[in-house]
Parts: structure tokens; sequence; C-alpha cells
């Protein structure tokens, strides 16, 4: 077994009012890693879960805080798990892809997401892994910040229960078999 252990954390706003929200993605791809386990509250204002992906043991957050206040809770279970930033993976919504896609990459900047701000800020670095979940941008005039702020439409809404899944997938090929093979199979 191997003994590198792997963050996994999942970013969106606390609440039963922002539970099926765009911008809450990022944690409906941690539940659904997490199926097979239950949450504990830690210490560190956050819900975690342990689960393992083939020999590694891999920490499932989700912070109860805002999302531009991520960065905090995310640094206090790395340093607690010690865990570095090439052992973290971050997974978001993203505007710039379109809806129902996923990308992964390391580092780069935050795009205007705040949690990712945040994250980069308390980390010292952005080269952390990020699994980017395509929710599309809003058609007219629609505030973007507004946008995320709202569930999926009803169209969309059969669509996202296949997007979680492969979003999952996505992060359990990165830790097995590496970014590279991971973006091959994910990044079409």
């Amino acid at each position: 077994m191997s003994d590198e252990r792997w963050l996994v954390l999942g970013l969106g706003n606390p609440g039963d009012q922002y539970a099926t929200t765009r911008h809450n993605i990022g944690q409906m791809v941690i539940n659904y890693l997490a199926s097979n386990s239950s949450f504990s509250k830690d210490k560190s204002r956050t819900e975690i879960a342990n689960i393992r992906v083939a020999a590694n043991a891999v920490t499932l957050a989700k912070s109860l805080g805002y999302m531009n206040e991520s960065g905090q809770p995310t640094k206090a279970l790395a340093d607690f798990f010690k865990v570095a930033p090439d052992h973290l993976i971050v997974i978001h919504d993203e505007l710039d892809i379109p809806f129902n896609t996923i990308r992964m990459k390391l580092g780069g900047g935050d795009n205007g997401h705040n949690g990712l701000k945040s994250i980069t800020q308390h980390f010292t670095t952005p080269d952390y892994y990020r699994v980017r979940m395509g929710i599309g941008r809003p058609d007219g005039p629609q505030d973007p910040a507004d946008y995320v702020l709202k569930p999926f439409s009803s169209t969309e809404r059969k669509a996202v229960e296949d997007l979680v899944a492969r979003g999952a997938l996505a992060v359990e090929r990165l830790i097995e078999k590496g970014l590279e093979t991971a973006q091959q199979e994910f990044n079409k």
C-alpha cells in the first residue's frame, strides 16, 4: 500500500439553498466520491471523508464556509495531513468551459474564481491540480455572479448526474494514472 495521501476539495457554498447550484458542482462530485463513506466535521471548518483510490489514501473535503473563504480550511487540512500542493485536487465550476465538459490542469490563474483565489493565496502557489467542471456562460445579459448561484435548468439537470459521475472518475484517474493520462481521457 502506498502512503501517498491526496486531499480532494470540492468547492461550494454551505446550506441547502446552494446545494444544487452551479457553483456547488465541486461539492456534488465530492458527495459522489464519498457515496460509500460518511462525512465528519473537522476542526478545520470542513466536512471530511476518507476513501482509497488504488493504493492511495484520499481525504475528501467540503468547506463549511463560503467559497471565498476556502483557502484557510483547505490549508489547515493540508498541513494536518502533510499534503503538499502537488497532491491537492480542487474541483470547481468553470464558466469558460461549455456545460457538461471537464478539463483538468495543474496550476494556472484563478480566472476571477474567488474559491481558487483564496486557495492560491493561502498555499502561496497556484500549482495544485484543478478539475474544472464546465457550467457554461449565461445566455443574454444575466450577471455571471447570479448565474452561478442558480440551480441547473431542468434540461441541464438531466445531464448533471452524468457530469458529476464523470468528474468523480476524472479525480480517480488523475490520482491513479497521472495528469497526462487523465487529460487524454477527459479533456475532449
